[in-house]
Parts: C-alpha cells; sequence; structure tokens
C-alpha cells in the first residue's frame, strides 16, 4: 500500500473511493492545483492556470455523470501578487465556470509564498457512472488520444514552450459521450494518474483481471493528467457505445476485456 492509500484508508466511509462522493442526488468532489507540484508559473498564465484547475475539478463531476452546479473556490496567492494578476485568476475560472454555467458561491482567500488552488465541485446526478461494477464479459476503452499531456508536460521541464489549445491547458471534457452513453456503461472514471494506473484502481476495486489485446506504448499508458475517460460495457453493447462515440464526436479506443490474468501497472505513482 503506497502512503495515499494507506492515509485514504484511515477514513473508513463507503461514500469514499471513486471520483466524486455520492450523497442523494448530489454529488461532491475536491481536487488541488498547486505551484511547483502540478505547474510552475512561467509556464502558463494565471488565466490558463484558473482555467485548468477548473477543469481538472469538473472532470470528477463528468466522470460520475453529474451536472456540475456550484464551485467553492480556495486560493491562496502570493504575497506580491498584482490585481492585474489577480483579476486574471478570476477571469479564468469565471470563463470555465460561464462555459459549464456553474456559479461560483464562495471559498476562502489567503496570502502565501506561492499559488495553491483548491476547488470543490457541487454536482447533481440522477445516475452516477461509479468505478465498482465491471463484471467478465466487459469490453474496456479509453476516450481521445493518450500520451500528449506526458509529452507537452516533458517540454516544459526542458524550458520549451506550448500552444494555447495545447491538451495540457485546453482540456476537452467528454461530457456528451458520458451523458448520452451512460445507460450502457457499467463502470468509469477519468485518467489523471495515467491510463494503467487508474486502470489497475479500476479492477482491483471490482477484484477482477484483464486481458490487454492492443499494444500500448509505455508513454502512453503512464501518461498522466489526460483528463480522458476509461470506460467499461458489456461486449454486446459494442456497436451502440461505437454509435454513442460516433454521434457526441468522441474518438474511442478499446484495448482490453475482463479476465482471471491479474493486472500490474508498470507507471510511477504520481503521488507518494
Amino acid at each position: 500500500m503506497n502512503l495515499e492509500n494507506y492515509f485514504i484508508s484511515q477514513f473508513n466511509n463507503k461514500l469514499i473511493g471513486d471520483d466524486a462522493a455520492v450523497v442523494g442526488d448530489f454529488v461532491y468532489s475536491k481536487d488541488a492545483f498547486f505551484e511547483d507540484v502540478h505547474f510552475k508559473k512561467e509556464w502558463i498564465s494565471y488565466y490558463n492556470i484558473a482555467r485548468k484547475a477548473m477543469f481538472i475539478n469538473i472532470s470528477d463531476a463528468i466522470a460520475m455523470n453529474a451536472v456540475p452546479k456550484y464551485v467553492l473556490l480556495s486560493v491562496a496567492m502570493p504575497r506580491n501578487i498584482s490585481k492585474n494578476e489577480m483579476k486574471e485568476l478570476a477571469d479564468g475560472f469565471l470563463s470555465v465556470a460561464k462555459e459549464y454555467n456553474i456559479e461560483v458561491i464562495g471559498g476562502d482567500t489567503i496570502s502565501n509564498i506561492k499559488l495553491d488552488i483548491t476547488i470543490t465541485v457541487i454536482s447533481k446526478t440522477k445516475k452516477p457512472l461509479k468505478r465498482k461494477g465491471l463484471k467478465s464479459g466487459c469490453f474496456i476503452a479509453y476516450t481521445g488520444v493518450l500520451g500528449n499531456s506526458s509529452k507537452e508536460l516533458k517540454k516544459l521541464f526542458n524550458l520549451g514552450k506550448i500552444h494555447n489549445k495545447s491538451k495540457f491547458i485546453d482540456i476537452k471534457l467528454r461530457r456528451l459521450f458520458v451523458e448520452k452513453s451512460s445507460k450502457l456503461l457499467k463502470t468509469g472514471m477519468d485518467i489523471s494518474d495515467g491510463l494503467y494506473s487508474d486502470l489497475y484502481k479500476m479492477l482491483k476495486i471490482n477484484n477482477i483481471g484483464v486481458r490487454v489485446f492492443k499494444n500500448i506504448p509505455k508513454r502512453v499508458f503512464c501518461s498522466g493528467e489526460e483528463y480522458e475517460m476509461l470506460v467499461s460495457f458489456d461486449k454486446r453493447d459494442k456497436k451502440a457505445i461505437l454509435r454513442k462515440a460516433k454521434q457526441t464526436r468522441t474518438e474511442i479506443t478499446i484495448f482490453a476485456e475482463t479476465s482471471r490474468n491479474k493486472f500490474r501497472t508498470r507507471c510511477k505513482s504520481h503521488h507518494f
């Protein structure tokens, strides 16, 4: 057990274990986005820092087949931040809130030695999509193209520049695909730690194995912060899922099926 899982295990609560906690019709999620942990200020503008912080939090709601309604912002800012930089941050938060019809209802601001952002998203759902429910006779698939986030992160560490439309900044969430396919999907989660790391989590919670039949390079299956969807569905629903993907203009790759084979991820942990 790694340190992250050890700490989580101290809170013995059945609501913990998915991308978000489902309480009645409400879904609650929270993620941190910290300077020098998740980003460096010289990489991207304050506006794009705020946008990415919003996207990665909303991603958890989308992964649960929930509609985000409200947001609470907690922002720790460096003492030397200017009013113009503060406005850039606010504009970034508000631009994504407007895009998803979310209301910013409060939070907290404090001074700090660096920029740290924590966001709580309150959502609503009629049919939550959870990590548990994977059974024999299922295909496992991911949306979009994986690997670009890792490639762009490497470029930033090498003092390179990335475009504003880069996947590292401009995250495309699969809201329509999840919404239209929810009746067919058995399980789902967003890919934040890497395809194989997140697949391992899904398999473990369902106590099931997998046979990966598609050759996927390590740079792809270990690439974190993709915020695509990892989903499963009954093999008999393959045509219907492909049809939903086409209708919502979502690229989808079926790469594995449930089996008795044990699975171990070869990716380095992004946490502890």
